[in-house]
């Protein structure tokens, strides 16, 4: 584990200091209900135990360490109350404030699975493309990268021996990959697609009412640009007001310029269908199991390990007439969530969950509960 002044491997950012601290000096440990973080809990302790074990982060958290834990709570075969579920948590981990060097707080957003309306075939109707992973896209060290590809790209596409730079976003949406058969799906408009994009997974109502799912299979590589910051280096909306309602309601007034505003984030996504699963919690996400609203929430993967729960406080964040207090599990990552005290909240799925996870953009104290299991911890 990361020692204060010490950088993790790997990490190229402000050191982190990691500091113990005691369950009872937590704001709002007390009073959180745990036992719907227990559940999420346990959902990655049935995976890890019995499909594959999670890797280590670079922050030192040893994916070895969970093992008591993981075992006690799938021995609880779901007969765990409230106040079992604080026990176990204070029983089985100890705090740690995480403080990048430079001091201060970090720093939370928050995402949702978008719902949209879908067709199995193209219609006059459904035109928009969701696309399967391509058979060419090809996973390289974005470290060391083949000759003609930059740092940073952790995909490419093969051409003949040689690897180069995937389509990007404006080559893919005018026709890069049709007639390759990776429709998945189609949908009826063209920004709702790229908002599942920005997600990485969605819940699609069929014309015959069913329902299907889908979640992140791969990406071009190119590195992501937020197109709220764009417009507000355009000055087309204030940087104090850049949320996704805001950015949805820019593009719905100005039609004809949905395409050049679409197209400066060069990243495209690529997707597969998974189970329907369990109606009330999310999409599998990256740690391969159903993501819980309010209790799971993605964190910087190359430092941290999945399945390490994070009690965070953000007092500036309504948490239905209270400070967000309340501990998350880690479940999830994403290519813009960097650094040890960065979270990105899952808020659930819809429009609700959309209109409270497009606000969320606050600080916010992390405390990671790190396994007792644990050796040579700071203090």
């Amino acid at each position: 584990m990361a020692e204060p002044g010490r950088n993790p491997e790997g990490w190229q950012g402000p050191i982190p200091a990691v500091r113990p601290v005691a369950f009872p000096d937590i704001a709002g440990w007390m009073s959180d209900d745990l036992l719907s973080a227990f559940a999420a809990f346990r959902r990655s302790a049935e995976y890890a135990k019995t499909v594959k074990p999670y890797r280590t982060g670079s922050f030192g958290i040893s994916a070895a360490s969970f093992g008591e834990s993981f075992e006690a709570a799938l021995s609880s075969r779901g007969d765990i109350g409230p106040a079992d579920s604080r026990a176990f948590f204070e029983h089985f981990f100890r705090p740690h404030r995480v403080l990048p060097e430079t001091g201060g707080q970090g720093f939370v957003t928050g995402y949702y699975e978008p719902e949209a309306k879908a067709s199995l075939v193209r219609t006059e109707r459904f035109q928009v493309p969701v696309y399967g992973r391509p058979l060419d896209l090809v996973e390289i060290d974005p470290d060391d990268p083949p000759p003609g590809i930059e740092p940073g790209y952790a995909f490419a596409r093969r051409e003949g021996e040689r690897l180069i730079p995937y389509f990007d976003r404006r080559a893919i949406d005018t026709g890069a990959l049709e007639g390759r058969g990776l429709e998945l799906f189609w949908l009826d408009d063209r920004v709702d697609a790229f908002f599942i994009h920005v997600q990485g997974a969605a819940r699609l109502h069929m014309p015959d009412g069913g329902v299907r799912r889908i979640t992140y299979a791969g990406k071009t590589g190119h590195p992501f640009t937020g197109i709220g910051r764009v417009l507000a280096g355009m000055d087309e909306i204030p940087p104090s007001e850049v949320t996704m309602q805001s950015i949805r309601a820019w593009l719905a007034d100005n039609p004809s310029r949905v395409d050049d505003i679409l197209w400066r984030n060069r990243s495209y996504i690529f997707f597969r269908e998974t189970e329907p699963g369990d109606a009330a919690l999310g999409p599998v996400a990256a740690a391969k199991v159903q993501l819980t609203p309010g209790r799971s929430v993605a964190v910087d993967r190359l430092l941290h390990t999945f399945a390490t729960p994070f009690f965070i406080l953000s007092p500036a964040l309504d948490a239905g007439g209270r400070p967000f207090q309340r501990l998350m599990i880690a479940q999830d990552t994403g290519s813009a969530i960097t650094g040890p005290a960065r979270g990105d909240l899952f808020m659930g799925t819809g429009k609700d969950a959309g209109e409270t996870a497009g606000v969320i953009r606050h600080p916010a104290d992390f405390h990671m509960l790190v396994p007792r299991a644990m050796d040579g911890l700071p203090g």
